[in-house]
């Protein structure tokens, strides 16, 4: 079992990286070089913006590289939850950004050519518990009534021709979900906002911060200091001290996932017939899919702690047990990979984008990031080149975690919380 990520280990090297010092100053300054950081990256460049990206380690090797590789629609909690708390047309737009998320990812891949396997497969949301399934319902019956009518509501007796599993009791079928390969993406991504004439930085960890009056910023890092005259924050998970404030308001959590040795297509019939993304109702829930050279990618919160050789290692082993629980044909299928990432997780799972003391920043995915953190970038290149693009989560309250400065002391006792809830709902 490798303890590293499959999407990284099949994508190829980002050879396009700007080398030697910084320079003296530039328009734009992006901190992160995920996926919302080169999605930024991208759209600004090729507005002819001097943009500089600065990437702490390597581009998309954080949370961009180490997901499940979905590219789903809809929110993560129902449609109705949001709307009792933020009223029906804010939760509708919100809704909808998430259906836009998607279709941005599929016009990058096809405006840069980009080879990373994207497809609109489809998302299958199982129902861990047979009350789950009417919960499902109640949100299908929202979304129908004009919201998203390419939902489908699959019976539990219907299920194993999508899921063939008896650990699910029916489902909720979301048909503008895709899946792709996000390690190529991601390094796709890159090449294209390089080729467009992007300056990236990696291994130029942020160190400071500091405002110069009315003429931007001076960024501290590891490779110099660069003045630029605006400053956007993409950093998710890994945001650091230089950005107080947004750290205060994101809790780190980890993700972790497996993926078996390659499949034969009729093994793989036997367990996700019709090949969607999946995933499941519990809080502690997993999520899972077919990788493009037929492996099973299996994913979960299998622990409450932060990504470390150890604690990958042993979440592999909760991941593994889990996967066999629901397919016993996979029992004796070898792991051939097992990773850990960081999800940059809001109190309310939505995410948070705009503009504080001059700063720009978008990130909380919550783990709908993949979509949502590509199509941020372009908003988020918009709004900072003075364009009226309407940002979703505009004006969202966003107090601080009470008692939290950025080590997520709290997590085993919120581990538990949810533990408890899984078995009692």
């Amino acid at each position: 079992m490798q303890l590293k990520p499959y999407w990284l280990d099949t994508a190829p090297a980002f050879e396009s990286g700007a080398v030697g010092s910084l320079p003296e100053r530039c328009d734009v300054a992006v901190v992160g070089g995920g996926f919302t950081g080169l999605s930024a990256a991208l759209a600004l460049a090729k507005k002819g913006v001097d943009v500089v990206v600065l990437e702490a380690k390597e581009v998309v090797s954080a949370a961009s590289g180490r997901n499940g590789g979905h590219c789903n629609n809809g929110t993560i909690k129902p449609f109705q939850t949001i709307a009792s708390r933020l009223g029906e047309e804010r939760a509708k737009t919100l809704y909808k950004a998430f259906d836009a998320a998607v279709d941005t990812v599929e016009r990058l891949v096809a405006e840069e050519r980009i080879d990373c396997d994207f497809r609109r497969s489809g998302k299958i949301q199982v129902a861990s518990k047979p009350a789950h399934f009417d919960r499902l319902k109640t949100n299908f019956e929202h979304l129908k009534q004009g919201l998203d009518t390419d939902t489908e509501l699959v019976s539990p007796g219907e299920l194993p021709a999508e899921v063939n599993s008896s650990k699910f009791f029916g489902g909720l079928l979301y048909r503008r979900s895709a899946m792709l390969h996000v390690g190529r993406f991601g390094l796709g991504l890159a090449e294209a906002a390089a080729r467009h004439g992007a300056k990236i930085y990696e291994k130029t960890a942020v160190s400071n911060v500091r405002a110069v009056n009315s003429t931007g910023y001076d960024i501290e890092t590891a490779n110099g200091v660069i003045r630029a005259e605006n400053l956007f924050v993409a950093t998710g998970a890994d945001t650091e001290a230089p950005f107080d404030y947004l750290r205060r308001r994101i809790v780190p959590i980890g993700s972790f996932v497996i993926a078996t040795v390659p499949l034969t297509d009729e093994f793989l019939d036997t367990v996700l017939p019709t090949r969607r993304t999946v995933v499941t109702t519990k809080n502690i829930g997993n999520y899972f899919r077919v990788s493009p050279d037929n492996r099973l990618i299996f994913g979960g919160r299998a622990q409450f702690a932060l990504s470390s050789p150890k604690a990958d290692a042993e979440s592999g082993r909760i991941l593994a047990k889990a996967m066999a629980e629901f397919f016993p044909q996979l029992s004796d299928v070898q792991i051939d990979y097992c990773w850990g990432g960081l999800l940059d997780v809001t109190t309310d799972r939505l995410p948070r984008a705009g503009q504080k003391d001059g700063m720009y920043y978008s990130l909380g995915y919550s783990g709908h990031g993949v979509q949502m953190s590509v199509h941020m970038g372009q908003i988020m290149a918009d709004i900072i080149t003075g364009q009226d693009s309407p940002n979703p989560f505009a004006g969202l309250p966003w107090p601080e975690v009470p008692g939290y400065s950025g080590m997520p002391w709290f997590l085993p006792i919120v581990g538990m919380y949810y533990k408890l809830l899984d078995r009692l709902t």
